[in-house]
């Protein structure tokens, strides 16, 4: 077991233990209380819960002594295994339990826990063996609401409470403050305050960019251009909707076919593509290729739409539709190795324009995959010896590959210590088999090609929404929608205000002017909850010496110089991408 997933499920244990001490202290608190589940979660556990009494926040004090108490007691968790007709009797007064009992097939061992000599639930564990081991733990009543039994709008609205849980009160202290923060950055608001996209109701999880949004978008696409060109990448363009048999052969017919938008034309089926990996193989194969055309490294900056559950759709975090930065590398077995370090090196040198570090999970076979397991096998090598060689750190995060073939995910940290998954590589050795993809080796013999999928921002979109939070909408100059304002303190200045705009745009610099008869404090003020990186101040005293007063975000006060000397300064962090 790799020690990520080793140190995850000591949590979940520890969290689902946790979950039998809420319950203990809410049936102390309210004995008329029928417990239902309570499963942990990313950040604790909720458990479900139904009573008369409304549970209110001000019984969250009372709730948290109550668990704090039985923790200290050092009771004992102890597991029991019971028959069917047992278990029923041991739960009668409880319709849930007995509910699930009756589901449970029949083979089914059936296993409650005791927590003390006083308090049982059904539960399959496993535990920590007392309350002494989730003494260190930090843990807080978060929030109450309503669901139903089972999900099911036909079934008894229960309230369910859920409870921030953490290995230590550090831990839970910095994810509190961490969701505050996150408050603020929340790229939804902030998209809708600074003019970069909406979602209608007319296209659920499909973003509709606004001018300023599209400035930011196309910038990012820009980088992405000079960067790919420089790394020997070929940019091409596929059709966004192909034919049943191509999702046939690729095998995501099969394995996607539930997030894949279909229609019909003249009788034949044909899918809205999902991803971009199909078109590229048909780029390859279009094309008779030897061996001293490889790698072959072609980049596509394809729209995509694939249908998510309307209830995890989430800003430009989970959408419907999104514009991936994909490539495609074709190449023998022995250049595996160097092909991997020119995409990490290229993921180094984009992230760190960003400011933003990253750590790599190697993610091996899933359970539903294609091919044979030679070929992941060897795949997977590849890929672990690559990282090895390279001197990359790596987890190994088992199970989790795509259902073609193993790859390393890149997780990158934002500006408050949130990790976000965005890159990867893919090793694939099924669609070029698949596709019947050939070269012809040194010998003129006919060979199947490697391949690697890989992205850098993953989703152009879902990157947008990242940065958004991480620099809390203030952009760095090169991305900023607008980089400069010019703000003139009289009307009798708007001349010379709008002169100065005139030289920024034919500078290529994005700047506004602002003329209108209001106080400069509130010019400032405005400018500043529009994140503006600089804001130009001219007034009859610059106006008559030719000069400017600049103010930069972030910073009080103001610097006299010349135009001129702003336009090279500003042109330097734009051309460098570094503020």
């Amino acid at each position: 077991m790799s020690i990520k997933k080793e140190i995850n499920l000591k949590l979940e244990i520890s969290r689902h233990s946790m979950a039998h001490v809420l319950a203990k202290a809410i049936m102390s608190l309210y004995p008329d209380t029928k417990l239902t589940i309570g499963p942990a979660v990313d950040d604790g556990f909720y458990y479900d819960l139904d009573l008369n009494h409304v549970i209110v926040p001000e019984d969250f004090v009372a709730i948290e002594k109550t668990m704090s108490a039985i923790i200290n007691k050092s009771e004992a968790f102890k597991r029991n295994e019971l028959s069917r007709n047992d278990a029923l009797k041991l739960f009668e007064d409880n319709p849930y339990k007995m509910e699930l009992i009756s589901d449970l097939p029949e083979n089914e061992v059936i296993s409650v826990y005791y927590l003390g000599d006083d308090f049982v639930d059904l539960c399959r564990g496993p535990h920590v063996e007392n309350t002494s081991k989730l003494q260190n733990m930090g843990f807080k009543v978060n929030r109450i609401s309503g669901a139903y039994w089972r999900g099911s709008e036909k079934n008894k609205m229960l309230q369910r409470i859920y409870v921030y849980a953490f290995a230590s009160k550090k831990e839970l202290s910095d994810y509190v403050l961490m969701l505050e923060e996150a408050k603020k950055r929340d790229h939804r608001k902030l998209g809708k305050e600074l003019g970069l996209f909406f979602i209608s109701d007319y296209g659920p999880g499909m973003p509709t960019y606004m001018p300023n949004g599209m400035i930011i978008k196309n910038e990012l696409v820009k980088y992405w251009r000079e960067m790919h060109k420089l790394a020997g990448y070929e940019e091409i363009e596929t059709p966004i909707a192909l034919n049943k048999e191509l999702w046939l052969t690729s095998g995501h017919w099969d394995h996607y076919k539930n997030n894949m938008y279909m229609f019909n034309v003249e009788g034949e089926e044909f899918a809205i593509k999902p991803m971009n990996c199909p078109g590229g193989m048909l780029y390859y194969k279009e094309s008779i290729h030897s061996y001293k055309d490889l790698p072959l490294r072609v980049g596509e900056l394809g729209k995509v739409h694939r249908h998510e559950a309307s209830g995890t759709l989430h800003g430009l975090f989970r959408v419907r539709a999104f514009t991936q930065d994909d490539a495609h590398i074709f190449m023998l077995p022995a250049q595996v190795e160097q092909e991997v370090k020119g995409v990490l090196d290229l993921v180094d040198k984009m992230y760190d324009t960003f400011g933003l570090s990253y750590h790599l999970e190697l993610s091996t076979m899933p359970e539903n995959h294609i091919g044979d397991i030679k070929d992941w096998e060897f795949a997977e090598n590849e890929l672990k010896n690559a990282l090895i060689n390279i001197g990359k750190e790596f987890v190994i995060n088992e199970g989790d590959g795509a259902f073609y073939g193993p790859k390393i995910d890149i997780h990158i940290k934002d500006a408050i210590g949130r990790t976000w998954q965005c890159g990867t590589i893919q090793l694939d050795m099924q669609m070029p088999k698949r596709f019947g993809l050939e070269y012809i080796d040194v010998d003129g013999s006919k060979k199947e090609p490697l391949m690697i999928h890989r992205v850098i921002y993953g989703s152009i979109d879902r990157f947008i929404g990242i940065i958004i939070e991480n620099y809390a909408g203030a952009f760095p100059v090169w991305l900023s929608p607008v980089q400069a304002k010019v703000l003139s303190i009289t009307e009798r200045n708007a001349t010379y205000a709008n002169e100065i705009k005139a030289k920024l745009d034919e500078q290529g610099i994005r700047a506004l002017s602002d003329n209108r008869s209001e106080k400069l404090g509130y010019k400032v003020r405005e400018a500043q909850i529009k994140k503006v990186p600089y804001m130009i101040v001219v007034g009859d005293k610059e106006q008559d010496e030719h000069t400017i007063s600049l103010r930069t975000r972030g910073q009080e006060g103001l610097i006299n110089m010349s135009l001129d000397e702003f336009i090279t300064k500003i042109k330097e962090q734009i051309q460098s991408r570094k503020d």
